[in-house]
């Protein structure tokens, strides 16, 4: 893709290979467009709408280096998939970045990587998840 399409070309590269990253977020638009941002940033982008669906894409052999997680979401929301993965060793070790509007409060309960209430900055988001892709990891195959 020519980097004159990317929008934060100006003061931003690109990864040096697509780094998979899991958006978890019950809002199809804003799902939607994270995805496509994402993508344009050079990033590999997959998403589903709530915690229950982030484990079977991740237990089903999904990749993922990164994870956006909303807190609030139907089926299972973020604090009971925080809890589950972490009780998952094949899955303990991806980070996760929080992407909500609410519970700001308690969101170190959680042990993120970063936070950020909604409405998000797209290119803070960015800058954290190419931080997050390009460290290297222990215990974690993904």
């Amino acid at each position: 893709m020519d980097s004159a399409e990317s929008p934060t070309q100006n003061h931003r590269l690109a990864p040096r290979a697509p780094c998979p990253v899991l958006i978890v977020e019950d809002d199809e638009d804003l799902r939607d467009m994270m995805a496509q941002m994402l993508s344009i940033e050079g990033f590999s982008a997959a998403s589903v709408a709530n915690g229950q669906e982030a484990l079977t894409y991740l237990r089903g052999g999904g990749e993922a280096s990164v994870i956006l997680l909303d807190l609030r979401m139907p089926v299972m929301d973020g604090w009971a998939f925080r809890r589950e993965q972490r009780a998952d060793a094949g899955l303990a070790g991806i980070p996760i970045v929080i992407l909500s509007g609410v519970e700001a409060d308690r969101v170190h309960e959680l042990d993120a990587a970063a936070s950020f209430n909604k409405p998000v900055s797209f290119p803070e988001v960015v800058d954290v998840v190419r931080r997050l892709c390009e460290t290297p990891r222990m215990g974690t195959s993904r």
